[in-house]
C-alpha cells in the first residue's frame, strides 16, 4: 500500500470541494478573457495602422473624445457589443461555458468522491460479513480515504482480529471445560453404577473415590466462576495492608510437606518487610497456584525462590524455578484457561489448567499484572506486579 499524507475528513472535503468551485470560475473567467483578447487582437490586426494607432489613443484616454472612441467600437466590434440585454454575445458565452463545464465538475466531483465511498463500500461489505458469522472479513484500505477513515478502517480491522481471536479461544475453551467437566463426572457416574450393578461393594473405600471426582468437579466449578466474576470485573476484593514477604512464607510454610514429597523446597530470600494494599486472601490463592505450579512441573530443579520487593509503581513479586526449559512460543500462552504444559515440563500430569488463568484473574482484579520468562540458563521467572495503592513510604 502506498503511503499517502492523508487529510481529517473535513479538510479532505473542503480541498474537494473548494477545488471544483474555484477551478470552475477559473475556467470560466479565463475563457472569457481569452474569447476577449482574441476577438480584440484580431480586429485590430484588420484596422488599418493610422485607425489602428487612434484607438489605442482613445483607449487610453476614452475621456477625451467619447463619441469618437464608441464610434470605433460601434464600426469594428459591432453595434450589439455594449448592448446591456441578457441576450448579449457575452451572456450567452457564459451560459455556453457553464452548459460546456458542468459535465466536468459532474465526473471530477465523483471521481474525487470515489475513495470516500470506496472505504464506505469495503466497511460496509466487511459489517455485513461480520453480521453474517464471518469473524475473519477485514475491509481493505483505500490509499486516497480522508485520515479519520483510514482510521477507523485500521480500528475496524484490529476488532475484527480481536474477535476473531475470541471466538476461537471460546470455542476451544467450551471444548475443553466440556472434557475437563465431563471426566470426574463420567468417573463419579460410572463407580455408582458399577456399585448399584454390584460390580463394586459400597464400601467406604469406593464412595471415597465418588466423592473425589466429585470435590473435583465442584473445584472446577468454582474456579470457572471465579475466572467469570473476573472476566465481567466483578471479582469482590477486600483490601488490606498486606506484608508480601510475609504472605510468600505463610504459603511456602503452608506447602512445605507437598514440596518435601516432591524433593523440593522454597526459598524466600527477602528478609526486609514489603507493604502493599491488597486482598491477601486472593493474593495467597495466586502465590499458592504459582506455587504448586512449580511443584507439579518443576520439582527437578530441586529449588523455588521467591522475593518480595519495591519497585517505582508499587510492589513485585518474582518466583523463580530451575526445572526444564519453557519454548518461548508457549510463554504467551501459560495464562489461556485449559492450557498445560509440554511433556518437558508436565512430568507429573494433573491440574485443570485453569490455575495460572486464575492468577491472572486476580492480578488484574488488583490492577497488577502477571508475566512469565525463561530464566538465565534454564526454569522459569513467573513475575506478579501490582500497584502500591494508598501505602506510602
Amino acid at each position: 500500500m502506498k503511503t499517502l499524507q492523508q487529510q481529517t475528513l473535513w479538510r479532505w472535503i473542503c480541498v474537494r470541494i473548494l477545488a471544483l468551485a474555484v477551478g470552475s470560475v477559473v475556467v470560466i473567467a479565463l475563457c472569457m478573457w481569452l474569447r476577449f483578447a482574441v476577438e480584440s487582437l484580431w480586429i485590430q490586426h484588420r484596422m488599418p495602422p493610422a485607425l489602428r494607432e487612434e484607438f489605442a489613443l482613445l483607449r487610453a484616454h476614452p475621456a477625451s473624445d467619447p463619441a469618437r472612441f464608441h464610434q470605433i467600437v460601434d464600426t469594428w466590434w459591432g453595434i450589439s457589443y455594449s448592448d446591456p440585454s441578457i441576450a448579449s454575445a457575452d451572456w450567452l458565452t457564459v451560459g455556453i461555458l457553464v452548459v460546456v463545464i458542468i459535465p466536468f465538475i459532474v465526473v471530477l466531483g465523483l471521481r474525487s468522491a470515489r475513495p470516500l465511498a470506496a472505504q464506505f463500500g469495503h466497511l460496509t461489505a466487511a459489517a455485513s460479513a461480520v453480521s453474517a458469522g464471518d469473524f475473519s472479513a477485514q475491509a481493505a484500505q483505500v490509499d486516497d480515504a480522508p485520515l479519520e477513515m483510514g482510521r477507523f478502517t485500521r480500528d475496524f480491522n484490529t476488532m475484527m482480529q480481536q474477535l476473531a481471536r475470541y471466538e476461537r479461544e471460546l470455542r476451544a475453551s467450551h471444548v475443553a471445560m466440556a472434557h475437563e467437566l465431563r471426566s470426574p463426572l463420567t468417573a463419579a457416574i460410572g463407580r455408582l453404577q458399577g456399585m448399584m450393578d454390584g460390580v463394586f461393594n459400597p464400601e467406604p473405600r469406593q464412595l471415597a473415590m465418588v466423592m473425589k471426582q466429585l470435590q473435583l468437579l465442584s473445584r472446577l466449578t468454582d474456579e470457572l466462576h471465579l475466572l467469570s466474576l473476573a472476566d465481567a470485573g466483578q471479582l469482590s476484593l477486600n483490601k488490606s495492608v498486606t506484608d508480601l514477604t510475609g504472605l510468600l512464607c505463610e504459603r511456602a510454610a503452608w506447602l512445605a510437606p507437598q514440596a518435601r514429597d516432591a524433593g523440593m523446597r522454597f526459598s524466600v530470600t527477602a528478609d526486609a518487610s514489603c507493604l502493599c494494599e491488597v486482598d491477601p486472601v486472593r493474593l495467597g490463592q495466586v502465590v499458592t497456584i504459582v506455587m504448586e505450579n512449580a511443584l507439579r512441573y518443576a520439582a527437578e530443579g530441586g529449588v523455588l525462590t521467591a522475593v518480595a520487593r519495591k519497585v517505582p509503581t508499587g510492589c513485585e513479586m518474582v518466583f523463580c524455578d530451575r526445572g526444564p526449559a519453557v519454548p518461548a512460543d508457549f510463554l504467551p500462552l501459560m495464562f489461556e484457561r485449559f492450557t498445560r504444559g509440554e511433556s518437558s515440563r508436565a512430568r507429573h500430569s494433573g491440574g485443570s489448567g485453569l490455575g495460572l488463568s486464575i492468577a491472572r484473574g486476580i492480578c488484574e482484579a488488583h490492577g497488577g499484572s502477571i508475566h512469565a520468562t525463561q530464566g538465565e540458563s534454564r526454569g522459569l521467572v513467573i513475575t506478579i506486579t501490582l500497584p502500591a495503592g494508598n501505602i506510602h513510604a
